[in-house]
């Protein structure tokens, strides 16, 4: 019964490993995806911006958009690294918390055999106790059994 509540409980340690790791996983795609919209706003309002000033300034625009789009894409880049990075650590925690619930199912399962094993010896030795107290109360023991056990029961 024990052993049966040790597992359950492994289990639900791992369901909830899994499911924080589920809500990180999912966490880190909304910041990505909010970060990519974020560069392409950026990258749609400087090209708006390019534009204006050619018109304004007379200057060429090839130079302005170039510029806009290496800024746009060392943008990009750093979003996908930052959220490369965030995947990977949620990854490794979930892993981190898996192990320790494993850790923790083999630590129960390891206890509760040991209680099983005392609490199996009790009852053996109760029982033992109990037949001969039946055979002594029925005459049915020899007398160098009733020495023998006398001598066991005083120590």
């Amino acid at each position: 019964m024990a052993s049966h509540d040790q597992s359950c409980k492994a289990g639900e340690a791992k369901g909830q490993a899994q499911e924080k790791t589920d809500q990180v996983a999912d966490t880190m795609k909304e910041k990505t995806q909010a970060a990519k919209d974020k560069a392409s706003e950026m990258a749609e309002s400087a090209k708006g911006r390019t534009h204006e000033a050619k018109d304004q300034t007379g200057n060429t625009l090839s130079e302005k958009t170039g510029a806009t789009k290496e800024k746009a894409s060392e943008t990009t880049q750093s979003t996908k690294d930052k959220a490369s990075a965030a995947a990977k650590a949620a990854k490794e925690k979930a892993s981190e918390m898996a192990e320790s619930g494993r850790e923790a199912e083999q630590a129960g399962k390891e206890k509760t055999g040991g209680i099983l094993q005392k609490t199996g010896e009790q009852m053996k030795d109760l029982a033992q106790g109990a037949a001969d107290a039946v055979k002594h109360t029925f005459g049915m023991t020899d007398t160098s059994e009733d020495a023998n056990a006398g001598t066991k029961r005083g120590n």
